[in-house]
């Protein structure tokens, strides 16, 4: 589908381009875990889209019995990997509903990752996942200098990850989440940590945006002017020099990174630079993603809003 082509309707599917994904997802719709493993096994060299396809493949058999059965049937790195995935987030959602099976499911989830750890020791995503559960047990590492804030944390498991892979982003995502205030932490210390992380990496890496990111996170509709407050000049300095330095890298991705466009386009969009989120928007095409936009209202529609502002169709009847 050509960018900007709208005879359809938004795309939200996490898989996006990345067709080989969005087949296996089908399969393990299916029941069936063959396709899953040949498009986890080939990104053994590439731990960015191995994290991203298999939290998109266990997204999709958290409600099924089809991670335990491959483990038990074909045991190997691609299955222990789907399952602590899986154990991961159903850990997450009944942490996140109050369930008090929570504390049952983190353990079974740690083992997982632990297997999966063993299993292909090089590879960062069973950590990452590991990373995913300390907003459940809330570890309390000191931090290291050069944060404001000082804010204890999962440091030490952070730093073994970054030991794997230095600009991972999935584990950057998950670290700074540790530090919301949803989740136990404070919005200082989610300033301070995202602030740090992003300075730190390259400026053509998309961990640039983590700023953004907590800048939603902390978003307060009933404070005033919430909206002006990406007007600012250094949210319009943050938004553009994204676009100047990290969006023109997006074209030698394997695969459209849809989510770090949708922040970049909705913070281009609220610092009022159009032409900057246009360009963004039309490399996305037709896919997309709930957030940032399930901040403000109905993705659907504050999608829409956006892109209508600079001069871009949207979906019949949107």
């Amino acid at each position: 589908m050509a960018a900007g082509s709208f005879e359809g309707q938004y795309v939200w599917s996490p898989a996006a381009d990345d067709r080989a994904l969005a087949r296996a997802c089908m399969d393990v719709r299916a029941g069936r875990y063959l396709s899953a493993h040949e498009v986890l096994r080939e990104t053994r060299d590439d731990f960015e889209v191995r994290a991203h396809r298999s939290l998109v493949l266990a997204s999709v058999a958290a409600d099924s019995d089809l991670a335990e059965r491959w483990l038990a049937e074909e045991p190997g790195a691609e299955a222990a990997l789907l399952w602590a995935r899986v154990a991961m987030l159903r850990a997450l959602r009944m942490a996140d509903a109050g369930d008090r099976r929570q504390g049952a499911l983190a353990r079974i989830a740690r083992s997982a990752c632990d297997l999966a750890a063993k299993e292909l020791p090089e590879d960062p995503t069973p950590w990452v996942a590991q990373l995913a559960l300390t907003r459940l047990d809330r570890p309390r590492d000191p931090a290291p200098q050069g944060l404001l804030t000082a804010p204890a944390g999962p440091w030490y498991l952070f730093a073994h990850i970054l030991r794997l892979d230095a600009w991972h982003r999935e584990a950057h995502h998950r670290f700074l989440s540790y530090f919301f205030t949803r989740y136990g932490g404070s919005s200082s210390a989610s300033w301070d940590v995202a602030a740090f992380l992003s300075q730190r990496a390259p400026a053509t890496s998309p961990l640039r945006l983590l700023p953004l990111v907590a800048l939603v996170e902390d978003y307060d509709p009933t404070a005033l002017l919430a909206d002006r407050t990406w007007e600012q000049h250094q949210w319009i300095t943050t938004a553009t020099s994204i676009h100047r330095n990290w969006f023109p890298r997006v074209a030698d991705y394997r695969f459209t990174p849809v989510l770090d466009l949708s922040y970049l386009a909705h913070a281009l969009f609220m610092a009022k630079r159009e032409f900057e989120a246009r360009e963004v928007f039309t490399a996305m095409g037709p896919f997309a993603a709930r957030m940032p936009w399930s901040a403000f209202g109905d993705p659907a529609e504050q999608l829409s809003r956006a892109r209508r502002s600079c001069g871009l169709p949207v979906p019949h009847g949107s």
